[in-house]
């Protein structure tokens, strides 16, 4: 039984190698994310929500997605999470879907990959700062990545 446990524990770190050496492109202009794989084959191609304003994430609210290259630093269990939309209908459970992907963004805390609660919005510019998926993509989307897969977001 020893044995089983160390061969799934060393299987389960070679995925989480192998995700982490996948790649995540977000365009925010055509409101879409790729995985790619170290071979550049397409592993999964999904329309995504990004800030509701335009340009590079200058400060905190300013309901802008950052640009450039981030790492995901953790993937947490979002499923009982609840968010406040400011629409008045209060704070909604699920509204970050099953996962949050955590991104290190320096100068910005909270931004992530995530599933959202408002799947007709999906391919538009509609978000707070983060990028949203439908929740079904989103349990893809992590089995494709891991601790230290990079995103790279554009314009």
């Amino acid at each position: 039984m020893k044995i089983v446990s160390i061969i799934l524990a060393v299987l389960a770190g070679s995925i989480m190698m192998v995700s982490a050496q996948n790649r995540v492109l977000v365009s925010k202009k055509q409101q879409h994310l790729w995985v790619i794989s170290q071979s550049n084959d397409t592993l999964l191609s999904v329309k995504v929500s990004t800030g509701k304003n335009p340009g590079n994430k200058q400060r905190r609210g300013d309901m802008r997605t950052p640009e450039g290259t981030f790492p995901i630093t953790q993937i947490q269990n979002a499923s009982s999470w609840t968010h406040d939309f400011n629409d008045g209908a209060g704070e909604r459970k699920g509204a970050y879907g099953p996962f949050f992907c955590r991104l290190s963004t320096p100068g910005f805390s909270g931004i992530g990959i995530h599933g959202t609660c408002f799947p007709e919005l999906l391919g538009k510019a509609s978000s707070e700062g983060c990028i949203r998926m439908h929740d079904d993509n989103l349990r893809k989307f992590v089995k494709l990545v891991g601790k230290g897969t990079k995103v790279t977001i554009q314009p």
